[in-house]
């Protein structure tokens, strides 16, 4: 199976000094990576990138990416983008144009000692705490891929909050904090990271077995008494009488 990728690029910005050159886009295994430099007179800026799809003209952008994309994405030169084009689509065949989109990043809120590298459990609460950018109300949710799970509207941004994970919820490695500015509708999200059972499935599944395994024991005794006849077993005299 062949694939094509005929690739356009493109990026806003607002002074003439910011631009973006592509180096390179390559497809190696079931990833696209883009190679691209994004040059500042302003080397303090930060931007905000978004990797978007001709598959669905453009309407929302790609999932499955990492490297120099998202928020506080610094100028500088051989910066990365990798897609993984296979996990987004599945097994796709065709022609495709991707577009990056950008815009200088102010944030409204600045995630603070989030560690995504954490599991954390369904049941339990995300303590939440962030950089206060801006004065108006903001929803916080909780996504699975593109899939709002949980979340809470009109919050204050007084820089902490803690949002509770269903119960109900599905485990899975592709959550994300996703922050809306009400006023604005700038959004901010958090890095992926991993939802876990509020119990490990084997500690669920040992008292079960504990049980099976007296049952088995009682039963295995009751037919070995019943299932024979019986018998006089002669003991040797004792020893000294």
């Amino acid at each position: 199976m062949k694939y094509f990728y005929p690739l356009a690029f493109l990026i806003s910005t607002t002074a003439w000094s910011q631009n973006v050159s592509i180096n390179n886009v390559e497809l190696a295994g079931d990833k696209v990576i883009v190679y691209y430099n994004l040059q500042d007179s302003n080397a303090g800026n930060e931007y905000q990138l978004a990797l978007y799809c001709s598959n669905d003209n453009y309407r929302s952008p790609l999932i499955k990416v990492s490297g120099n994309i998202g928020n506080e994405v610094k100028p500088g030169a051989d910066n990365k983008i990798e897609w993984k084009i296979v996990e987004e689509y599945g097994a796709f065949k065709g022609k495709i144009a991707l577009e990056i989109r950008g815009k200088v990043f102010v944030p409204f809120v600045k995630l603070q000692n989030f560690d995504v590298a954490k599991k954390y459990k369904r049941g339990k609460g995300i303590d939440i705490g962030w950089k206060v950018g801006a004065t108006n109300a903001i929803n916080i949710e909780l996504m699975k891929g593109s899939q709002r799970v949980v979340g809470e509207n009109n919050l204050q941004n007084n820089g902490t909050h803690t949002l509770y994970i269903p119960s109900s919820a599905q485990t899975g490695k592709d959550y994300r904090l996703k922050i809306t500015d009400t006023r604005t509708n700038d959004v901010v999200y958090s890095s992926g990271f991993v939802v876990k059972p509020k119990l490990p499935m084997l500690v669920k599944l040992l008292p079960v077995l504990a049980i099976g395994g007296v049952v088995a024991a009682i039963g295995g005794s009751s037919k070995k008494d019943t299932g024979g006849t019986n018998s006089t077993i002669t003991l040797p005299p004792f020893p000294g009488n």
